[in-house]
């Protein structure tokens, strides 16, 4: 691996595992929340208010890890130090125009390989050699041309409403005053302080609905991998099916692992990533770090059992399978955000833009 010393990024504390519990009343200009109109059950609002009432600012943990790229850095040792540092995306600073412009994640580096990749005998040029600055003007041409981002007084409904309408996984904490970066916003991070705060709350009676009642999920047009399939057939799901996360199925459907993005990175760990031909059960049997089996929920499991095993696991989402472990499902965090907290304030999925 290249010599981390020469990465010029800037970093903070060790994450620590803790909310920081800064304002147990909610955030002063944070939204108020709402009373049910006329006819609406009043549990439906309840998660909706709840998010209302805290702002982002209540979510930051008291300590965290924040890793920095200059614009000008190799794109391949900004992928070496987020492996390294054991983060998923970094901010990115333009040093000539004095501020943040956006963010490299482990999208971008499944979005090189899938575009620059011919064989194992080909290195990938692009990928050694560009800059984080040369990647930006090749791939903006193709998407959004600025930085999603919220300030911490915002409500975390607002975050929620960010996250899911512009698909993005990473909202950044701006400080409004200094324009730093405080903090890097994510489902599960919302999810995890709804969890923790989940006793000062009511518990609405549709917890108990199984997952099959509410409908809460992907259950048609499922991305799914073979596991004789190659990686780069993988990546390829992931770019054009958009998806943060694949089953790998055997032969008679029945999921035998689950290879994420964040797998993906790994490549660069490795450096497998001129080698894409690979089998995915090659791949998953090589995963450097150590991986449990899949996580999954069953059709009469309830609402409630669902966000708990998600929450304590801390994973993004659950493969929803059969008795004989086909896969029937995907349940995912921003599935459950959607109906918990959007959905009820009448905003749904169809409305939602794409990066």
């Amino acid at each position: 691996m290249e010599p981390h010393a020469e990465v010029p990024l800037f970093e903070m504390d060790e994450e620590e595992d803790v909310l920081s519990m800064k304002s147990t009343a909610g955030c002063a200009h944070a939204a108020r929340a709402l009373a049910p109109p006329a006819g609406v059950d009043c549990d439906a609002l309840v998660y909706m208010n709840f998010m209302k009432s805290h702002c982002c600012y209540d979510a930051m943990p008291t300590s965290s890890k924040l890793v920095i790229f200059d614009t000008t850095l190799q794109v391949k040792k900004a992928f070496f130090a987020l492996v390294a540092n054991g983060v998923r995306a970094a901010p990115l600073w333009d040093n000539k125009l004095k501020c943040f412009v956006g963010m490299l994640t482990i999208t971008d580096f499944i979005n090189i390989l899938h575009r620059y990749y011919k064989s194992p005998l080909v290195q990938i040029y692009e990928l050694e050699e560009h800059k984080i600055e040369t990647w930006r003007e090749i791939y903006l041409q193709y998407s959004i041309n600025r930085l999603i981002s919220i300030t911490p007084d915002c409500s975390l409904f607002d975050a929620i409403y960010s996250l899911l309408k512009n698909k993005i996984h990473r909202l950044p904490v701006i400080d409004p005053a200094s324009g730093n970066v405080l903090h890097i916003l994510t489902h599960k991070r919302i999810l995890k302080f709804l969890h923790i705060f989940r006793s000062k709350i009511p518990k609405p009676d549709f917890l108990q609905k199984r997952i099959n009642e509410v409908s809460i999920g992907t259950f048609t047009q499922i991305a799914t991998v073979q596991e004789t399939a190659s990686v780069f057939d993988a990546l390829t799901i992931f770019v054009e099916r958009r998806v943060s996360a694949l089953p790998v199925v055997s032969e008679r459907g029945k999921v035998v692992a689950l290879y994420s993005r964040f797998d993906v990175i790994n490549l660069a760990a490795q450096k497998n990533y001129n080698n894409l031909n690979m089998t995915m059960r090659e791949a998953v049997s090589s995963r450097a770090c150590c991986v449990e089996g899949v996580l999954k929920c069953y059709p009469h499991e309830t609402l409630e059992t669902i966000i708990d095993r998600i929450a304590k696991a801390e994973v993004h989402r659950l493969v929803l399978v059969d008795a004989d472990d086909v896969v029937r499902g995907i349940v995912s965090l921003s599935d459950l955000l959607q109906a918990l907290v959007l959905t009820p304030a009448d905003i749904h999925q169809g409305s939602h833009g794409r990066d």
